[in-house]
């Protein structure tokens, strides 16, 4: 018998235990990205939908600049690439227009335009992923006076 000399036979691996663990910790990890990127869809269209608006409320600046007011809820946001027919017909309009078209919300909806506003002097809006007025998270409405 060989009592001093170490097993050289002996297999060395991992245990079914420590197999079980280490799949339960990768498995943690994945359902934790997994869940942070699951907001990142929508969370792209409101900063999309924010930008949008700044875009379109800085065009009314200009409108407003060049003409003396802003456009009636009733010639809406096309006053800013058409120059309107009725209603306070602006008097110095730009050549082309403000936008060179009105860009859709991220939910493919267009966007809203109120004058006088209710939140505003203006109100730019969009109704949010549900296309409602109101709503909370995803679906509240996202407008001029919240761009924050």
């Amino acid at each position: 018998m060989q009592q001093g000399k170490p097993n050289r036979n002996r297999q060395r691996g991992f245990t079914l235990i420590e197999i079980m663990v280490v799949v339960i910790i990768l498995g943690i990890l994945a359902s934790a990205v997994v869940l942070n990127i699951m907001d990142e869809p929508d969370r792209a269209r409101v900063v999309k939908a924010k930008n949008d608006i700044r875009t379109i409320t800085s065009a009314l600046k200009m409108y407003r600049l060049d003409s003396g007011n802003y456009p009636t809820t009733e010639q809406g946001l096309t006053a800013l690439v058409q120059r309107p027919e009725t209603g306070r017909v602006p008097h110095n309009w730009k050549t082309g227009g403000y936008l060179e078209r009105l860009p859709a919300d991220p939910w493919k909806l267009e966007y809203q335009y109120l004058n006088p506003g209710i939140q505003g002097e203006i109100d730019v809006f969009s109704y949010g992923r549900d296309g409602q007025p109101g709503g909370e998270g995803w679906d509240a409405d996202i407008g001029s006076w919240n761009l924050d």
